[in-house]
């Protein structure tokens, strides 16, 4: 286990180009597991592998374990990297793509032996020694993978996207295996990922990229209920978080179609502001039951989407869609006209210039 600590660390390519990765700071615990996440392109990968010494940071210091690896070809940096697309040595059965890293370094035979059992024990692929890749399904290769980097007990774990090409059950059922194994193996892990429920489900602590810049380094639920800024919030959530512009007149954020009475903090958040950008989450509306509720949208219902123990319905309000998320029992249908309500303790409030958050959401429970 190890200490990696990111100091102002930059990428960029030759010719001039724009950095791809610019000023990232990061220290973990021992034994954490952060994950990288963003869109395609915003440099999380990179940024993963120039922990690895696979890309060369051109700027900053990246230390493992207290020593800084800058110059340390990657396979001195004591670190075992599990790919996207498995990199199996397709000649080989399972057993001997485990141990080969082992075999390179000269480990003795029995304690090569030793590893690899106790790793395929541990990954449920003990049966499967003997087998070639090809004979695998892709969720056993993917253990595989991970079997091949547990054995070599490196300091660190680099994870890019290994759950991409597996099936959606498969991937929850691999991201439960992955978490398990950090618990047992207590290892400093990198995880990148572009899908925000792998991250909220396996980090302890995420980071938010964005054109090369981390916009926000924290635990999952502070990135829900505290998001920096309107792109951590737009990006964290299943659905996305729902955006307005509003003007701000006597304490009220409205528009065309819609109202939202502020709060206290809200008042407070924007005084001297004549322009702000509203921000809600799926599950804070509701249908409207009341006649008159102060916050209150108008709109016309454009999808459906029953999903069992909930039904997300989309509702077109002035010119924006929202998405709402109520109970299966209150029925909508494509075409209604709807009221949809929230507290206005829900509400977050965004500078919508910068896209800074300058108010977040406080519980009705909480504590005044």
């Amino acid at each position: 286990m190890a200490i990696v600590e990111l100091r102002h660390v930059n990428k960029r390519y030759p010719e001039g180009q724009s950095l791809v990765v610019s000023d990232f700071n990061l220290t973990t615990a021992d034994g954490e597991f952060v994950v990288l996440v963003g869109p395609s392109g915003c440099g999380k990968t990179t940024t993963m592998r120039m922990i690895a010494g696979l890309e060369e940071h051109t700027g900053g210091d990246i230390f493992i374990g207290g020593v800084n690896v800058g110059g340390v070809a990657p396979k001195d940096r004591d670190v075992a990297m599990v790919f996207q697309s498995y990199a199996l040595y397709p000649h080989m059965n399972v057993r001997e793509n485990m141990s080969f890293s082992l075999k390179l370094r000269k480990y003795p035979k029995d304690e090569v032996q030793r590893r690899v059992e106790g790793a395929a024990r541990m990954l449920g692929i003990d049966a499967l020694l003997e087998r070639k890749p090809a004979a695998l399904s892709g969720g056993q290769r993917q253990r595989v993978a991970l079997g091949r980097a547990i054995v070599r007990q490196p300091q660190v774990f680099l994870m890019d996207e290994p759950l991409s090409n597996l099936d959606a059950k498969l991937r929850v059922d691999m991201r439960a295996e992955i978490i398990k194994l950090h618990h047992n193996l207590g290892i400093t892990t990198f995880y990148v990922t572009h899908d925000q429920t792998e991250a909220m489900t396996m980090g302890q602590r995420i980071v938010v990229m964005r054109d090369g810049v981390a916009q926000q380094i924290d635990a999952p639920g502070a990135l829900y209920e505290q998001p920096a800024n309107r792109f951590v919030a737009g990006f964290i959530g299943t659905p996305s978080m729902n955006f307005l512009d509003a003007d701000v007149v006597g304490g009220v954020a409205g528009g065309h179609d819609f109202s939202l009475k502020l709060d206290a903090e809200g008042l407070r958040a924007v005084q001297d502001r004549s322009r702000v950008c509203v921000g809600v989450r799926p599950e804070h509306l509701h249908l409207a039951r009341e006649e008159r509720p102060d916050c209150w949208l108008r709109g016309v219902v454009e999808v459906v989407e029953p999903l069992g123990a909930l039904t997300l319905i989309h509702v077109r309000v002035g010119n924006a869609t929202l998405t709402a998320q109520i109970a299966p029992h209150r029925k909508a249908q494509i075409g209604d006209a709807v009221t949809l309500t929230c507290g206005a303790e829900r509400l977050y409030l965004f500078d919508p210039q910068s896209g800074e958050r300058i108010k977040g959401i406080r519980h009705p429970d909480a504590a005044s």
